[in-house]
């Protein structure tokens, strides 16, 4: 990669170093990073992601610096290498005790865990399950889901290694009957008859291997885990011999071992370290390893979306509107924005809203309420007051004049004697609203990543239930899902009993709605629905109040208050040929993956050759995957499509990759053989150069064959300074 940064010396292991019994675990590096001045993370990452002799990268973590490198990092190398991560500091003391050695500022350790879960990284919470999670990385394929099958010789250990699959979110695979029948020719006739599958302890070796394959074999089981217990007619090693063999023939799913006894089971262990199943002494660690590697999986799917930084599907969004809003609260020298305002930032964002009316005095509000219709509710509007409960501040369900005279007295006399330092600006009259469901959707900036979106239940207990689910801005409609189902209330939100369902693609639609509101005004300091009011007919905000930053900030780079980059939008422009012919030229999205393959695929073999300095008939899926799944923050690629004959294809492709430092940036070009000579790869030159421009880089390079005479001329003609290389390839430079 071109301008790869120079790191400081790190120790090779030549040796291997031994976790406990037996656990071998072989090293490339080691680095310590002691207060990370020069070097961090997110450099580390880059290094050793690029590094051939490392498959898997390990981090301890206290706490985080620049958290938009560190996202930026993990999410480029983690589709490709795992990365697996203990973040101490979980408890309040952990992190006042870590916070105190650092000096650095400390993020709410929920906030880690989205953030974790957004870049593809695996949380571990020990040493142990680092260790242990990094053998079944080295060994095992990945499982597709959660349902694990458990084939073991005494029914206590399997009954301990489910209580651990439920709790820790897995869940018991449910054998179909085509595996019930032929186990139940295979098995002697008093086996248990369901996962787990039971074998008596006068089972035999090959039994317990034909009960592993015909679990493998089923497509309701995504991996199964082995326990053998130490007993008097137990053959561990050969047990252990069958495993290995059934692991390697049938392996697309992973295969677990908990080889339970000391001297007993040593050489069976012995088998499985050798044959590459890895093993634990007791079942729970086994399924703490494998819902490790299923949270691994599920988290490379959110780090495949990208929601856009321009909400197409959304017409309605007022910008323009909200930001007046917000210059208008700066100008009064206010940081508090009422109920009011909060609420005309939603409905510029399309969300909907209870709108009230305010009322000055008494026989204002019982004007406002006739005029609505009873039942009425009643609220205090002050600018000092931010939650209404604490000063009795809100009052439901109102159905007669006489109850809104008493009531807004008693509103006023409350304030009087519990805030009498409050400004009173009056009492808003509001329409009851019928509900099932009082949610909470909020928005804070955390001190490390910036904004974050809190969903879960509301009302005035939410603060008791603490049921929430956090996520990281941009959202779209797959990231929302994953918010709804990461709460409790979810359940409810599908239909419970007499509580019928809610609309949750509409749900859905609000959250996306409300993270371009927080993605489009970096001032919000706090933002806060509650409650949002759900029931079967869609919902609407009861309630709302936000917070800016003060002071104001100063002008900053679109999206430069957000951990994660939207999709740059921004750099989409249609170009004509020489021929005349229309080309979209656009930033690269996960789905092309087929469209670059064809690319490839309709490309000349010296076309490819110059692309890739060597000779390849094809890109695999893991190369296409790396090519078209890419953070936009350190990486760039734009492609030129077009549409022939009601097809749309792809016959361009040009990319930058940036160094750890955004100085540097590395570039690459492909254009399609039958599109050469119409003047696309300068159109595509000249495009990225400028977005190199736009992010700040210092300089673009590009090495090239000596023989590429094409490129040659392309670099000429655009300004870049050529150099001679020592081998088969040149090196050319634009100062930017």
């Amino acid at each position: 990669m071109a301008g790869l940064p120079s790191f400081p010396k790190v120790a090779p292991w030549a040796q291997r170093l031994s976790i406990g019994p037996l656990k071998n675990v072989g090293f490339s590096h080691f680095v310590s990073l002691g207060n990370m001045a020069d070097v961090n993370f997110a450099h580390l990452i880059d290094y050793f992601g690029s590094d051939n002799r490392t498959s898997c990268i390990l981090i301890y973590m206290e706490d985080l610096g620049n958290a938009r490198n560190f996202i930026s990092a993990a999410r480029a190398f983690s589709r490709s290498k795992p990365i697996l991560l203990l973040k101490s500091g979980a408890s309040v003391e952990g992190a006042r005790v870590a916070q105190l050695q650092s000096g650095a500022p400390t993020a709410n350790d929920a906030v880690y865990d989205a953030v974790f879960k957004r870049a593809g990284v695996v949380r571990v919470q020990t040493i142990q399950q680092l260790f242990d999670a990094t053998q079944a990385v080295a060994t095992q394929p990945f499982p597709k889901g959660r349902r694990l099958a458990i084939v073991s010789n005494a029914g206590g250990p399997a009954v301990i290694a489910t209580d651990a699959l439920i709790q820790k979110g897995g869940s018991l695979a449910v054998l179909s009957a085509e595996t019930i029948s032929h186990l139940d020719k295979q098995l002697p006739a008093y086996w248990s008859g369901s996962n787990p599958v039971d074998i008596p302890g006068s089972g035999s070796p090959e039994q317990f291997r034909a009960a592993i394959e015909a679990c493998l074999f089923d497509p309701n089981v995504d991996g199964v885990l082995a326990i053998l217990t130490a007993q008097s007619n137990s053959d561990a090693e050969t047990t252990a011999r069958l495993v290995v063999e059934t692991s390697k023939k049938i392996h697309q799913k992973p295969v677990y071992a908990s080889w339970m006894g000391m001297q007993h089971m040593k050489k069976g262990r012995v088998v499985l370290e050798q044959g590459k199943v890895p093993w634990y002494p007791f079942p729970e660690r086994a399924v703490t390893t494998f819902m490790h590697m299923v949270n691994y999986r599920e988290n490379l799917e959110m780090v495949y979306e990208t929601p856009s930084d321009s909400p197409i599907e959304f017409d309605d969004i007022r910008k323009a509107d909200a930001r007046q809003i917000i210059q208008n609260v700066y100008h009064e020298e206010r940081r508090v924005l009422s109920e009011s305002e909060s609420k005309q930032l939603l409905a510029c964002y399309g969300i909907p809203v209870n709108t009230g009316h305010l009322a000055t005095d008494e026989d204002g509000a019982v004007a406002l309420a006739s005029a609505m219709g009873y039942p009425v509710a009643l609220k205090i509007e002050s600018p000092d007051i931010r939650h209404k409960s604490e000063v009795y501040g809100v009052r439901l369900g109102i159905e007669s004049e006489q109850g809104v005279r008493q009531v807004y007295r008693f509103l006023l006399q409350n304030v009087a004697t519990k805030r009498p330092d409050a400004r009173l600006i009056g009492v808003k009259v509001e329409k009851m609203v019928p509900t099932s469901h009082e949610l909470l959707i909020g928005a804070s900036k955390d001190p490390v990543f910036g904004p974050v979106i809190v969903f879960g239940f509301g009302g005035i207990t939410t603060d008791i239930w603490q049921d929430r689910a956090i996520g990281l801005p941009p959202l779209n409609m797959a990231l929302a899902s994953q918010m709804i189902r990461g709460t409790r209330i979810a359940r409810l939100l599908q239909g419970y009993r007499n509580l019928p369902a809610v609309p949750l693609e509409y749900l859905k639609s609000i959250l996306v709605r409300f993270a371009y509101l927080v993605m489009d005004l970096p001032e919000l300091q706090e933002f806060e629905m509650n409650p949002f009011a759900m029931d079967e007919s869609g919902g609407i905000a009861l309630d709302a109040r936000g917070s800016l930053e003060n002071p104001a900030p100063q002008p900053r780079k679109p999206y430069e208050h957000l951990s994660i980059l939207p999709y740059p939008s921004q750099w989409m422009r249609t170009v004509q040929l020489r021929n005349g012919q229309p080309v979209l030229l656009r930033p690269i999205r996960p789905e092309d993956e087929a469209m670059e393959a064809r690319l490839v695929a309709e490309s000349s073999r010296e076309s490819l050759y110059f692309r890739f300095f060597g000779y390849i008939s094809e890109l695999d899926h893991n190369v296409l995957a790396r090519f078209t799944q890419i953070d936009y923050d350190r990486e760039m690629a734009i492609v030129a499509q077009t549409t022939l004959e009601e097809e749309t294809k792809l016959i361009g492709v040009v990319r930058i990759v940036g160094d750890g430092w955004h100085e540097s940036c590395e570039y690459a070009i492909l254009v399609a053989d039958a599109w050469h000579g119409q003047g696309l790869g300068g159109i595509l030159t000249d495009y990225i150069v400028e977005i190199a421009r736009s992010q700040g880089y210092l300089s673009i390079t590009a090495s090239f064959l000596k023989t590429n005479g094409a490129m040659r001329r392309l670099f000429k003609k655009k300004g870049f300074k050529l150099k001679s290389g020592p081998d088969e390839s040149d090196w050319a430079e634009l100062k930017l």
